[in-house]
């Protein structure tokens, strides 16, 4: 008997609906009662859910206001300086403008994240492909840019598992945490190729490598994932890399391989066996929830070209150092030739793109 899987609710075919205030504040004021409830409390996690879902849908909305206030201000200073007609206020009218135009944009690629997971924190992994010690040397490149691109946006990374390998990183899995790190990072699945002339080749020859990245939801308990202890094989080994010498004294590290799918995961990153188990079990129940979730997608669309996209064993993204610089996205044709922009985590249009792209193909 397979796993037992339950999504509840569904996936809307065209994610990023319309902003609907009203009903935005609607909720706000039902969480806002809740939360005043002095019982709240008596259940933690249920407060904590209800406390963070307050947070995110003021979160949500409250910028939108701000945006509306500013550009009444903005309306009614273009009306003072046409009656007036002082052209003096010209430069100060077209700096708000595009200020607000750049906010306006940013709002809405937000609002293009209206799956049911795209709020959550989550779990990224890079594996090496094709090109041998290159490809080692790719995902070490691939998680510096994904490192840098966190960063940047003020998310926090945990790293769980790093298996290190001659010239690079074999493979390696962080967690991400932090509003949205779900949504914006799940059209990086897949596979991204480099062409460059290698510096591990002493002729100076071209060559290709490749990645695999896989980013999937850190969900909460209340997600059904029945995962039955037949199904799985676990092993521990001595971690290795980064951790200081201690974690080579014992078999703390923990890798679960799940019989059904086939899907492996391994955690190294705590000095205690248990709670690396912890950790991979919940790095499965992600991974599992995200395997039969696109299994149910597929088969109501089986049409649908995204798929095939992002599936293992296909190239979504082009990085190109040699014989000239360029990025490209095969999905949604986006691309630029400042390269190490790029890999110094400017990913922002990328992924904007993407969604937008998912956007279009939904409608």
């Amino acid at each position: 008997m397979p796993t037992q899987f339950r999504i509840s609710g569904s996936r809307s075919k065209k994610p990023g609906g319309i902003f609907d205030s009203d009903k935005i504040q609607s909720e706000i004021r039902e969480l806002e009662q809740r939360s005043a409830d002095p019982n709240l409390w008596n259940d933690r996690e249920d407060a904590e859910r209800v406390m963070t879902e307050l947070k995110q849908k003021r979160d949500r909305l409250e910028p939108w206001q701000d945006l509306r206030t500013r550009i009444t201000d903005l309306e009614e200073l273009c009306e003072l300086a046409a009656e007036e007609k002082d052209a003096s206020f010209e430069d100060d009218i077209r700096a708000s403008l595009a200020a607000q135009r750049r906010d306006f944009d940013r709002l809405q690629i937000k609002e293009l994240l209206s799956d049911e997971h795209d709020t959550a924190d989550a779990f990224l992994t890079i594996h090496s492909g094709a090109g041998g010690t290159e490809a080692c040397d790719w995902v070490s490149m691939l998680y510096r840019m994904y490192s840098r691109w966190t960063e940047a946006n003020g998310y926090k990374t945990n790293l769980l598992d790093m298996q290190e390998a001659e010239g690079g990183i074999k493979s390696v899995t962080m967690q991400v945490n932090g509003d949205y790190a779900y949504g914006y990072l799940k059209g990086e699945t897949g596979i991204h190729r480099l062409v460059r002339i290698s510096p591990f080749d002493s002729s100076g020859r071209r060559h290709t490598s490749f990645a695999s990245v896989y980013v999937s939801p850190v969900i909460d308990d209340e997600i059904d994932v029945d995962i039955r202890p037949e199904d799985l094989r676990v092993d521990t080994y001595r971690a290795s890399g980064a951790g200081g010498q201690h974690v080579n004294k014992t078999d703390s590290a923990v890798r679960i391989t799940h019989l059904e799918t086939n899907i492996v995961v391994q955690c190294q990153n705590e000095r205690s066996q248990h709670k690396n188990r912890a950790t991979a079990m919940k790095m499965l129940k992600s991974r599992l929830y995200d395997y039969y979730r696109e299994q149910q997608e597929a088969e109501q669309a089986k049409s649908a070209a995204e798929k095939k996209d992002i599936s293992w064993g296909n190239q979504i993204r082009s990085y190109v150092f040699q014989p000239y610089t360029m990025v490209k996205d095969l999905r949604t044709r986006h691309e630029t030739g400042n390269i190490q922009a790029v890999m110094d985590g400017d990913l922002d249009p990328f992924i904007e793109d993407y969604l937008r792209y998912t956007w279009n193909e939904g409608t």
